[in-house]
């Protein structure tokens, strides 16, 4: 089979209002679509089985965010050399995938980052929490970033998959950083758009992610003592 050199990947939990719209503009790119359902309950599912120009896999149960990567990661090896994540939420301007993928400097093979441009509007709490993030990434052996929490990426196939990041849910996008910093894999973060409706559904749980979160660098963290 030929390869492609680019595919978009799209995780998606419960978001049927605007998961098709993410989708139809993805496709505009002309790059292979796969798209992860996490076991979505609402119509998610339903809306996007229709659309049968994309690779869509479905999980039974909700496995989260980094299982979501795991599983599409797993398909887009199959014919693809890069992997483009976008959040299904439509927070990110796909028409930006084309300057992240011409950023990636010749000849080299590094994780891109879509450094989301934050809008004065944003909760002060989503402010902290990329702070803490971007901190406790550098202390754990990561690269020192400014959004380490972007899920707009570009990811090198299969040199992501070879990192074995443990994490199945949101931290999956910090682990993978650090990993790839100790594999030397280089990091590049490229300024992009974001947009933040008003009702935007998020998933992404303060207290439980926090507690998610500090295990995952505590545990980075003693890898990186005993290294």
């Amino acid at each position: 089979m030929n390869k492609h050199q680019f595919a978009i990947l799209i995780p998606t939990y419960n978001h049927g209002g605007q998961v098709v719209n993410v989708v139809t503009e993805a496709l505009k790119l002309n790059y292979p679509v796969i798209v992860v359902d996490d076991g979505s309950t609402d119509d998610t599912y339903e809306k996007l089985k229709h659309i049968n120009t994309i690779h869509l896999i479905r999980h039974s149960l909700n496995q989260g965010k980094g299982a979501a990567f795991t599983t599409g990661f797993a398909k887009a090896v199959e014919f693809a050399d890069w992997v483009i994540t976008i959040d299904s939420d439509g927070q990110h301007s796909v028409e930006d995938v084309v300057r992240l993928v011409q950023s990636i400097p010749e000849n080299k093979r590094p994780i891109m980052i879509g450094m989301r441009v934050m809008p004065s509007h944003v909760p002060w709490t989503s402010r902290f929490g990329r702070k803490f993030s971007n901190f406790w990434v550098w202390v754990s052996g990561g690269p020192k970033l400014s959004d380490s929490q972007s899920g707009f990426r570009i990811y090198p196939i299969p040199e992501a998959i070879h990192l074995e990041v443990q994490a199945k849910r949101y931290q999956f996008e910090v682990e993978v950083l650090v990993k790839a910093n100790r594999q030397h894999i280089p990091v590049i973060e490229i300024p992009v758009r974001v947009n933040y409706p008003e009702q935007r559904i998020s998933h992404f749980r303060p207290l439980m992610d926090f507690i998610r979160n500090s295990q995952t660098f505590y545990d980075l963290i003693i890898q990186r003592m005993f290294r």
